[in-house]
């Protein structure tokens, strides 16, 4: 298959709202596809190599040399290229590494380096999600959407499901079963606006669960050998070696159980976010003592000792889970049909410092992502008055509107503005069309690379989930999970929030406590 036919199509879905649309697309294109090129393709336009880093970046890709005149590149050929291009090390590496990606965008075409420049920066934005993509591939295989979401979910891999699919079929993908040891894609929440809604969309009775400002994993035991995954599916068992130990004291020797870690203070309090990931993003196991030990607390079970579990109802699961751990390891429940009740959970989990609660259907059985609304989160929001300092260009359905948003808060003791960070969440396309026009207005200057600096005068509320540290940003701190809510006409610069009210969520959550102890 020729790139430039992956380059097209990728165009065309990110110039396509509808989602029926997009799936008919990449059906038409995965049926002219090999079953070997059909695992690579499903990752690009996924967003993703599937070398998954390859030390290529933004700085890599300031300097490309000039188009090709005509398309003459393949999808296993470029394949080829980039991971013999992720491959390169050692001494003269970063120079070989340059030639390399000079001689790939030598070959390519104007729309060719366009789409490897956004597939290689993580930039390709268009639409093309698990969900979309998945039902692509039952439409292009003609196989029944639930034994390809089946599939996908038990092997943790769409591009592996996809080879099997068009190569293999039905009997294929019926290979695909839940193995200890190997990760499961997990199952996620949508999102309630509050415990009464949940209720009224859940039935008469739910499962309320405090919800852990912690790091998702999935530990997979059989006998003496303990794996723990990230909800990324990265190994990090290595990395944990405490929690390791906590999975060694569990009765059960055989299953797959579903959790979060997270640092506790000596009060039974969550330490911020960010000290429990530190422990998740080194590479290597600890070599130290531990000065922060990590809690597993777990809220699911897939597998017990040779039964899976994942179509039984999660009352029945939720019986298991007390039976495989004690209430130590487990999470905080309540089943409950009386809102006030539901409520008053939600009131405990925050006052202990956590972020809300999910309420989960008793009759659901475990299906990855967020299918259908068997788990919905219930969370307070935060929001904030901020400025918007710069803009950048987006790309795919974004492309020649200014989309990326860099956000301020007002200094009062310097009359200036402090970034706390970025977002394009939250934006409509009428949004999308309104603030790339009023940004034109308030530009400053000529445009550096991709980012547009703005006169500090626009005001954006912004909805957040928390405050963390930050030594990317100078204020030291900066809002978790930001996404645009509305734009502030009625308010000037002048009125937008301080630095002082973002540092005060940070005290709130202990921040300072934290880094006073830390220094």
């Amino acid at each position: 298959m020729q790139l430039s036919l992956v380059a097209a199509t990728s165009d065309e879905l990110a110039a396509t709202a509808a989602r029926n649309e997009k799936v008919a697309k990449l059906a038409v294109l995965l049926r002219t596809c090999s079953a070997t090129e059909a695992a690579t393709v499903v990752s690009w336009l996924s967003g993703e190599l599937t070398q998954r880093q390859i030390g290529v970046g933004w700085a890599s890709l300031r300097s490309l040399p000039p188009p090709a005149p005509e398309p003459g590149l393949d999808v296993a050929a470029v394949e080829a290229a980039l991971t013999e291009i992720g491959s390169t090390a050692g001494s003269g590496s970063q120079s070989r590494r340059r030639q390399l990606l000079h001689a790939l965008f030598a070959a390519a075409t104007q729309p060719e380096q366009h789409f490897l420049t956004r597939l290689l920066t993580g930039d390709l934005r268009q639409g093309a999600l698990a969900g979309v993509m998945t039902d692509a591939l039952a439409r292009a295989a003609g196989l029944p959407l639930a034994q390809v979401r089946r599939a996908a979910m038990l092997s943790a891999s769409l591009p592996m499901v996809a080879a099997s699919a068009l190569s293999g079929g039905s009997e294929a993908l019926a290979g695909f079963g839940l193995r200890v040891g190997h990760p499961v894609s997990p199952m996620l929440a949508q999102t309630a606006a509050s415990t009464d809604d949940a209720l009224s969309r859940l039935g008469a009775r739910a499962a309320f669960e405090w919800k852990l400002d912690g790091v998702r994993v999935q530990i997979h035991r059989a006998e003496d050998k303990i794996w723990i995954f990230t909800r990324g599916m990265e190994d990090v068992t290595a990395r944990l070696p405490e929690v390791v130990e906590a999975v060694r004291g569990m009765a059960a020797t055989r299953f797959v159980a579903d959790g979060e870690v997270l640092a506790l203070r000596d009060n039974g309090r969550p330490a911020p976010f960010q000290e429990t990931a530190a422990r998740l993003g080194t590479r290597s196991a600890p070599t130290a003592p531990l000065v922060t030990r990590l809690t597993v607390v777990l809220f699911d079970v897939l597998h017990l000792h040779g039964a899976d579990l994942l179509d039984e109802p999660a009352e029945r699961r939720a019986e298991v889970l007390a039976e495989l751990v004690g209430p130590a390891n487990r999470i905080p429940r309540l089943v409950t049909a009386d809102p006030a009740e539901a409520q008053a959970f939600l009131d405990d989990a925050l006052a202990h410092g956590h972020e809300g609660v999910v309420a989960k259907s008793l009759a659901a059985p475990y299906e990855a992502g967020r299918r259908g609304a068997g788990w919905l989160k219930v969370k307070p929001v935060h929001t904030l008055d901020l400025v918007v300092l710069a803009a950048e260009w987006g790309s795919g359905r974004r492309r020649g509107k200014l989309s990326n948003i860099h956000l301020g808060a007002r200094d009062p003791s310097t009359g200036g503005f402090v970034m706390l960070g970025k977002t394009f969440k939250g934006m409509t396309d009428e949004m999308l069309s309104w603030q790339t026009e009023r940004f034109g207005e308030l530009a400053a200057g000529p445009t550096e690379d991709w980012v547009v600096q703005l006169r500090p005068e626009q005001v954006v509320e912004i909805a957040f989930d928390g405050v963390q540290r930050s030594s990317r940003y100078p204020g030291g701190v900066a809002l978790r999970f930001a996404r645009v809510l509305r734009y502030r006409q009625d308010k000037t610069a002048a009125e937008a929030d301080t630095i002082d009210t973002v540092r005060a969520f940070a005290t709130a959550a202990g921040l300072d406590e934290q880094a006073d102890r830390a220094d």
